[in-house]
């Protein structure tokens, strides 16, 4: 069985995400979105917000499913019996980073690869930090989000703005 994890902080998961979930699912037996629990960061939503979102998102996905990491990439891979690590790209000044990530994860385990795969157009131009602070500005995401992540973006915000 050829297994694919695609990892990311997903605060929050964007229909651009969706887009490389999608297409991942058509070249592995099974997918793995691996949402990130990095305690450096201060996300929107919490890892458990984030990976009850991402689930939403995939449903309907048969051979994708929500998990949580936190440590080395890949050691989660390498636990989840992963053979490929998928990045996506938006634009070329994504490459750079990544390209140096996959050099690390091939030097820390040489038989997990890393896969990159473009974004639609229609997408390179996503991205969750923008696309928080749209929503955070009372503008519309629709047409970046699922129509789930949009909600409780909205709540998320609105909540805020009545306790601050």
């Amino acid at each position: 069985m050829k297994i694919a994890v695609y990892p990311g902080s997903f605060d929050p998961i964007t229909n651009g995400h969706l887009d490389i979930v999608r297409r991942v699912s058509q070249m592995f037996d099974r997918v793995i979105v691996a949402v990130a629990a990095n305690e450096e960061k201060t996300p929107l939503f919490s890892v458990q917000e984030r990976m009850r979102l991402a689930t939403g998102a995939v449903e309907g996905m048969k051979n994708v499913s929500v998990d949580k990491f936190r440590g080395l990439l890949v050691e989660y891979a390498r636990r989840k019996q992963a053979g490929v690590i998928v990045r996506g790209l938006r634009a070329v000044s994504d490459f750079e980073f990544e390209f140096q990530l996959s050099l690390m994860n091939r030097k820390l385990d040489s038989g997990i690869e890393t896969i990159f795969l473009m974004t639609k157009d229609e997408y390179t131009f996503i991205s969750s930090r923008q696309v928080k602070e749209i929503c955070r500005l009372g503008g519309q995401v629709s047409d970046f989000v699922p129509h789930g992540v949009e909600r409780a973006m909205k709540r998320k915000f609105a909540s805020k703005r009545s306790s601050g």
